[in-house]
């Protein structure tokens, strides 16, 4: 008697159970095969590939050949793994031979030593220079791609990724710009504002290029003079840039060097307004030619 329910709703049916009854079947073969990959390689991309594989051997399966579907199974799990990692993966085939046999030799030493070997014992055991297991390393990290979304930390409360921790180094955030052009502007201030030959120093030897004793013959000093004049100016650039940036005390400066540090802080903010500072771009200090050699009689 013919069978009149609809095959193509039975098949269907069929298939579904069979993929669910077998979905372990997938982590199985995937903790066979793993065991061969890189560590990079993620295991639930591999899981992904081997389910279709499994929905792939579920529909082509033909009970009436003999073989168990979970022998069947495996295999089309097993292949459709590897046909993904090999669609992925663009080295070569000398660079995975050659990926196998660093990591074989890794973990042959570490269990004869007790202990992760190092660069010499690993050259010595591949039997090769320093320079050339550099070399070989070197071959072996470009050839592996990570995707940017793949996990850079192990912490459970910190889920970082590739695109959470790559700079882009070309691109500025703008709060980052803003903040620059303000620091710039007050540096620009703040020297400005130095005394005459604390100017004279910090410009003569950071934006001139000239050595302590150009500075010292020039102003008539001795070395020494010019390095105390130095630590003087680099000092009350420090302290009165720091001041534009925390909260002003109430108490009143006491002493003749810290009323003469507030005062220079003082001047310092009231150099430029926020909107010139921040919209003024160092676009490179302009030093006068010879200005050392136009200035230094007046200083002396």
């Amino acid at each position: 008697m013919q069978r009149t329910i609809n095959m193509g709703e039975l098949d269907l049916t069929e298939i579904n159970e069979r993929i669910e009854q077998h979905l372990p079947l997938v982590k199985h073969v995937v903790f066979q095969v793993a065991v061969h990959f890189p560590r990079h390689v993620d295991r639930e991309e591999l899981a992904r590939a081997g389910a279709l594989g499994l929905v792939e051997a579920s529909r082509r399966y033909d009970e009436s050949r003999g073989v168990p579907f979970e022998r069947f199974a495996a295999q089309r799990i097993r292949g459709a793994i590897l046909d993904s990692v090999r669609a992925a993966d663009w080295a070569p085939r000398s660079v995975r031979l050659l990926a196998r046999r660093l990591e074989s030799t890794e973990q042959y030493l570490a269990s004869e030593l007790g202990r992760v070997p190092t660069t010499e014992e690993m050259a010595t055991e591949l039997g090769v220079g320093l320079d050339e297991l550099a070399k070989l390393r070197d071959r072996l990290f470009r050839s592996v791609v990570l995707a940017l979304d793949h996990e850079t930390s192990s912490d459970t409360d910190e889920d970082l990724t590739l695109v959470d921790v790559l700079e882009d180094t070309t691109s500025i955030e703008p709060s980052a710009e803003l903040e620059t052009r303000e620091l710039h502007s007050y540096l620009r201030d703040a020297v400005q504002l130095l005394p005459d030959r604390q100017q004279f120093v910090i410009v003569g030897y950071f934006l001139e290029g000239k050595t302590s004793q150009d500075l010292a013959r020039f102003l008539g000093v001795t070395e020494s003079r010019i390095s105390q004049l130095r630590s003087e100016a680099l000092r009350n650039l420090k302290l009165g840039i720091e001041a534009q940036f925390e909260e002003s005390e109430d108490e009143l400066p006491s002493g003749r060097i810290a009323k003469r540090q507030a005062a220079y802080a003082d001047a310092l903010s009231e150099q430029s307004e926020w909107k010139d500072r921040l919209g003024r771009w160092d676009a490179g200090y302009d030093v006068p030619e010879d200005a050392l050699m136009t200035s230094a009689g007046s200083l002396r």
